[in-house]
């Protein structure tokens, strides 16, 4: 059977199946919104940002729930989530991003408990994004 003719002209692009969907699925009692940003799925509440859902065949150990977070929370943050650690691809040793790393023995029960965290709108976790300023041609 021929592909219909939209498709030959137009190709249709299969989206990328949802990493951690079970992420989605806990954060359905408030109102969310999602953007891919970066190959990854960027989960914002309002206008803060506050997790980045990332799972990709390179650089594995920074896949999994990424927190919007400031340095000045990590310790607390810590403290509830032991695996927590700054994302390694960026090159620094501490950095605002943390991941709770899909291949942490605790990961699914770790990301259960940030979503509890977004839902009860803890303020550790969630940033307002800086907006872009304008290019200026040169």
């Amino acid at each position: 059977m021929p592909k219909p003719i939209r498709e030959e002209i137009f190709p249709v692009k299969p989206r990328k199946a949802v990493p951690y969907e079970f992420v989605l699925d806990a954060l359905t009692q408030i109102q969310i919104e999602t953007r891919p940003m970066f190959g990854c799925l960027a989960i914002y509440v309002g206008n803060k940002i506050v997790f980045m859902l990332r799972q990709k065949q390179k650089q594995k150990e920074d896949n999994g729930v990424w927190l919007a977070t400031t340095e000045e929370h990590h310790k607390s943050l810590r403290r509830e989530f032991p695996c927590m650690r700054s994302i390694q691809l960026f090159g620094k040793e501490v950095t605002g991003w943390q991941v709770l790393p899909a291949d942490a023995a605790d990961f699914e029960e770790a990301a259960m408990r940030a979503c509890e965290l977004i839902v009860a709108r803890d303020s550790r976790i969630g940033k307002v994004p800086k907006r872009r300023g304008k290019s200026k041609a040169k």
